[in-house]
């Protein structure tokens, strides 16, 4: 059984999606691929210990802190590729970015004879269920442009600039 919440942050409602353990998905009101493929009219509403947990580190994260996360409470359903993509994206540091290139080749690299594909790593990014908590609003294109967030390059900017990461390192221009 799957339980809804709402959460109110800064950069707008965020809807929170879990089972009994651990959590499923994490989307801003108005990001692409919202709900993903999960039927959020004929949830039940409810404050689960997990998202409990989580709406505590959303606080703390907005708050300008870096909280710890518990990554055993994760548990996306994608694709073997965009699993893995997924768990990269988890060791990318808070304040610190990574290219769609690096993550592509990173994931590549598990795998002998593999070449990594950006854009591919794209899409795995662009489908994230779980935003923020699985930070991909911290993967920049190669030449360090500020390229798609599914929630939206001016909450990517505003999530960078919360974590303290130096945005004059980056190609501001939008691709």
């Amino acid at each position: 059984m799957y339980y809804k919440s709402s959460y109110t942050s800064p950069l707008g409602q965020i809807t929170i999606v879990s089972d009994e353990q651990t959590i499923k998905g994490l989307w801003f009101a108005d990001q692409k691929h919202f709900g993903s493929q999960y039927d959020l009219q004929t949830m039940t509403a409810a404050e689960t210990p997990v998202i409990m947990q989580v709406k505590n580190w959303l606080d703390a994260y907005f708050a300008g802190e870096n909280p710890i996360l518990d990554p055993t409470i994760l548990a996306p359903e994608a694709t073997p590729y965009r699993q893995q993509i997924l768990n990269a994206l988890m060791n990318v540091p808070y304040g610190q970015t990574t290219s769609y290139k690096e993550l592509a080749d990173k994931v590549a690299s598990n795998t002998p004879g593999k070449r990594g594909s950006a854009r591919a790593a794209g899409g795995a990014v662009g489908h994230n269920p779980i935003s923020i908590l699985i930070p991909c609003h911290r993967v920049v294109a190669t030449n360090g442009a500020l390229t798609g967030y599914a929630g939206g390059i001016d909450r990517k900017i505003a999530l960078l600039a919360l974590e303290g990461f130096d945005q004059s390192k980056l190609d501001n221009h939008q691709v």
